[in-house]
């Protein structure tokens, strides 16, 4: 670590349970942030300026003039570009320390499988539930840590699922199917503004916390926010006993 690095990541290495050693874990980690609108956005920026050393942004959607009011990796002359190249393009601004890889395409289960196996954890910021059941799977399969979060209207919700630990639950014990969830997404249903920055960068402050092995995860709990009374709710989520993805886990 240079000059210029210890004074950029002056405050965190001054933290005693973080340190130099903390700061090395993050240059060594590699996230893939699958999406990057309002969730994406905000946990890029903190994540870039934090020190991870590569991010991964996939997303195959353009920047729209409806995505600025809350999606502030973008500004009005991204409008048009792909999102990803728009937030490589940020985040290089804020942090050339940092390399930047595009995906331009939609998430596939084949892509995803590729880049599990060179990540050190993932970060779901997509809308979508199919995608956030494959993106599940998926981390699950190849014991790679998933930080998810979602956000509408005024209530948010973060969670880390991780194979790595003993009886943990995944996001279908959450979510057992897709009845109902299908049409809660922010085009149909809108969504105040700062309530998708608190969301995703809590995402961003748990991703540090278990690259740097710090404090305690979210995992086995669910966080809830309702912005509207100012309201933080942690309850404990345990593994469904007939899960088709984690319940035959070892």
């Amino acid at each position: 670590m240079n000059d210029d690095q210890l004074i950029r990541y002056g405050r965190q290495i001054m933290l005693p349970d973080f340190d130099v050693a903390g700061q090395n874990s993050l240059a060594e980690a590699h996230v893939l942030i699958v999406g990057v609108g309002g969730l994406g956005s905000p946990a890029a920026l903190y994540l870039a300026a934090a020190g991870v050393g590569r991010l991964t942004l996939c997303d195959h959607d353009t920047v729209d003039l409806s995505n600025l009011q809350r999606q502030i990796v973008h500004a009005t002359g991204d409008i048009g570009r792909n999102k990803a190249h728009s937030g490589k393009e940020t985040l290089a601004a804020i942090n050339p320390n940092v390399t930047v890889h595009v995906i331009d395409q939609q998430i596939s289960e084949a892509l995803l499988q590729h880049q599990l196996k060179q990540v050190t954890l993932v970060l779901d910021c997509t809308d979508n539930v199919a995608t956030r059941y494959m993106i599940n799977e998926a981390c699950w399969s190849a014991s790679v840590p998933l930080v998810s979060g979602a956000a509408i209207g005024w209530e948010g919700q973060i969670s880390v699922f991780d194979a790595r630990v003993k009886d943990a639950p995944c996001y279908r014990c959450l979510y057992p199917n897709t009845s109902g969830e299908s049409t809660l997404d922010c085009a149909t249903n809108g969504v105040i503004a700062p309530l998708v920055g608190t969301i995703g960068a809590v995402q961003a402050l748990e991703a540090i916390k278990l690259i740097a092995n710090v404090g305690q995860p979210l995992s086995g709990h669910v966080l809830y926010f309702d912005a509207k009374y100012m309201e933080w709710r942690k309850l404990k989520l345990s593994r469904r006993t007939q899960c088709p993805v984690c319940c035959d886990a070892v």
